[in-house]
């Protein structure tokens, strides 16, 4: 007889872990294994002690693999066209990814290659100053709008839009190893106050139409770090 299994026996019968079939015996069996692991978890959970929960699954890619060609990028830079639901030719011909109102994804002319560090014959015109490095990803809507006092017009940023641009930047942060900050994800709206580089009087994002309550470049910039920062 094993006296120092005997006595774990022992103890676990004393604090409720019973032993029926064979209680304590000093056999160190599957039962007394089994009370074992039940007690050590109990007193873990008691303490505060669990292990984190698992991190969950990123979410599924929405951006094709070949929209995402090898290139050394810094930074994406989130704008509206001030257009309508539908991406027009002049739309992709100044941006890398456009997002109709519905949600779809619509690939620009410009290769994100072309935007690499010196930016090249072609690449995506979409901020003053601030094209090299930079990859352009905009919403289709917001034509017709005002800032003040707020009218999002006949084209409003929608949810399914919100939520497919968020999942892409979180692609394309994935692809290029992009850390997501205010300095590298960021809207038109932000560009002058983080980066130091003026523009001229650009509101996208200062308002979004499916949640008033968020108000504010940094207010929208802030929720778009985050719900892409919960998709990596």
């Amino acid at each position: 007889m094993n006296k120092t299994v005997q006595s774990l026996q022992r103890r676990l019968i004393a604090l409720g872990f019973p032993l029926p079939e064979h209680g304590a015996d000093g056999d160190p069996g599957g039962e007394t294994i089994t009370a074992m692991n039940s007690a050590l978890n109990e007193l873990e959970a008691l303490r505060g002690e669990k292990p984190p929960p698992p991190k969950p699954e990123p979410s599924a890619s929405i951006v094709p693999a070949d929209w995402m060609p090898p290139a050394k990028v810094d930074r994406i830079i989130c704008h509206w066209t001030a257009g309508a639901h539908k991406a027009s030719e002049f739309d992709r011909s100044h941006y890398h990814i456009l997002i109709e109102g519905d949600g779809k994804l619509v690939r620009g002319i410009p290769s994100i290659k072309l935007n690499e560090a010196p930016a090249r014959k072609g690449y995506a015109v979409h901020t003053l100053n601030c094209n090299s490095g930079s990859i352009g990803v905009s919403l289709c809507c917001m034509g017709g709008s005002h800032e003040q006092p707020f009218n999002p017009g006949k084209y409003p940023v929608t949810r399914k839009q919100w939520d497919a641009l968020t999942s892409a930047v979180a692609d394309l942060c994935r692809c290029y190893g992009i850390k997501i900050t205010d300095k590298t994800v960021l809207s038109h709206a932000e560009v002058q106050n983080n980066l130091g580089i003026q523009q001229r009087g650009k509101w996208d994002f200062t308002r979004l139409a499916f949640d008033p309550s968020i108000v504010g470049a940094k207010a929208c910039g802030d929720k778009l770090r985050a719900e892409a920062s919960a998709k990596l």
